[in-house]
């Protein structure tokens, strides 16, 4: 499973620059539609395409391994499913 770590961008580019930072602003400033960053954010493990993945790393100005987590699956430790 891929974890993002997008909220944790936005906190960091928050404290940074002193402002609020919105859905909306990164829609706007990435052209990534607000309901590709609302399952982005709130979705364990939802797939974008990697056109994406480049428009946020470019937004908050950070390497892929910032973005992203790969998450083996264990025996142990099954992934949460998708309850859609």
């Amino acid at each position: 499973m891929i974890r993002y770590h997008l909220k944790e961008l936005i906190a960091e580019k928050e404290f940074a620059e002193r402002r609020r930072i919105t859905i909306g602003e990164i829609a706007k400033e990435t052209g990534i539609n607000r309901m590709t960053l609302s399952k982005i954010i709130n979705h364990a493990g939802h797939s974008t395409v990697t056109d994406n993945l480049d428009k946020l790393c470019y937004y908050f100005d950070c390497e892929i391994d910032q973005l992203v987590t790969h998450i083996k699956e264990t025996e142990d430790a099954p992934l949460p499913s998708d309850s859609r």
